[in-house]
């Protein structure tokens, strides 16, 4: 038997469940992993209450981690017992000591990054890098609007811009989380709770407006982000942790500039063999190089996952989360 976190049915906190669970064998393009550790991010919370609806319950939960390869199913070619492996992306069930899954959605680490830190970036590293790289290609001289900068995707992707070249505007909830983006390549941020960042976008652009806004906030930020952008930029809604931005209709986008609008997901991104190695590569050379650095900012035993769940609820982390079996 192994120990996982399951629940049974959505809800608070409190539904997750530290359970024994049978592990079987490694079917036909599976593999048995032994996890090192596995990552937080908010759409675990947004499966815990039923958000993000899941086909049956009871469910494991958790979608990116790291570890060790310890069993290697039929038909697998890519990597072999002994391996160090990450994920960054479904079947649901990473908070668990050990698991089986489809060889399909791992990636070997290289040898310059640890278990620990690979399960902290690969879903929201891989994120960032579609953000920027994909959705809109950020170039030198760009200014863009980064919404929860001091959050886990905010945090990898203010380096990773700063180091494309763009001017970065972060948006933050607090005195700390400013300083901690600023050392982490924003040229400037924004503070909610004092400060209307429609006004601030505007006066660091001249009035001109940014390109491209991304946010993973919802419906606190929104309609006001399309005020930031410049005729014809690009509203990225990517999250929504403060809830849906409802509905809206689309002759708002015409009335405020002939704007974008998109809702991506890493899933459309990563859905080749040839895409998700080619996101985590890219990922793994930013860090490798120090373009992008990584501080797991908070270490939980996976047994208590219910209070990390509170404290990113409660906004009391930043940056990178790991839970450790």
């Amino acid at each position: 038997m192994t120990k996982a976190i399951r629940i049974h049915k959505t809800g608070g906190p409190e539904v997750l469940s530290w359970e024994d669970v049978t592990v079987g064998a490694p079917g036909k393009g599976e593999v048995l992993i032994r996890q090192a550790a596995c990552g937080l991010n908010y759409m675990d919370i947004y499966v815990r209450t039923g958000l993000s609806p899941v086909p049956q319950m009871p469910t494991g939960i958790g979608a990116e981690g790291a570890g060790v390869v310890e069993v290697v199913g039929e038909g697998v070619s890519h990597v072999k017992a002994g391996d160090r492996v990450a994920y960054g992306g479904g079947p649901l069930g990473a908070y668990s000591e050990s698991r089986v899954m489809p060889a399909a959605g791992l990636v070997k680490l290289p040898d310059g990054i640890d278990e620990k830190q690979a399960a902290s970036m690969m879903l929201k590293g891989m994120t960032a890098r579609y953000l920027l790289r994909v959705t809109y290609v950020v170039k030198p001289g760009d200014t863009i609007l980064f919404h929860a900068a001091a959050g886990g995707v905010g945090l990898i992707a203010c380096q990773w811009a700063k180091h494309l070249g763009a001017t970065v505007i972060g948006g933050v909830s607090s005195d700390e989380d400013a300083k901690l983006v600023k050392a982490r390549g924003c040229d400037y941020t924004i503070i909610y709770s004092r400060e209307n960042f429609v006004e601030r976008v505007r006066e660091i652009t001249g009035g001109e407006g940014v390109p491209v806004v991304y946010d993973s906030v919802g419906k606190d930020t929104f309609p006001a982000s399309l005020d930031c952008l410049r005729p014809r930029g690009l509203f990225v809604s990517f999250g929504n942790t403060s809830g849906h931005i409802g509905e809206m209709n689309p002759m708002i986008l015409a009335q405020k500039g002939s704007l974008f609008m998109t809702r991506p997901t890493l899933g459309h991104h990563t859905g080749t063999r040839a895409e998700l190695e080619e996101a985590a590569n890219d990922l793994f050379d930013v860090v490798e190089k120090g373009h992008v650095k990584l501080e797991i900012h908070q270490t939980y035993a996976l047994k208590n996952a219910a209070q990390a769940h509170r404290d990113m609820e409660g906004r009391k982390t930043t940056g990178q989360t790991v839970l450790i079996p």
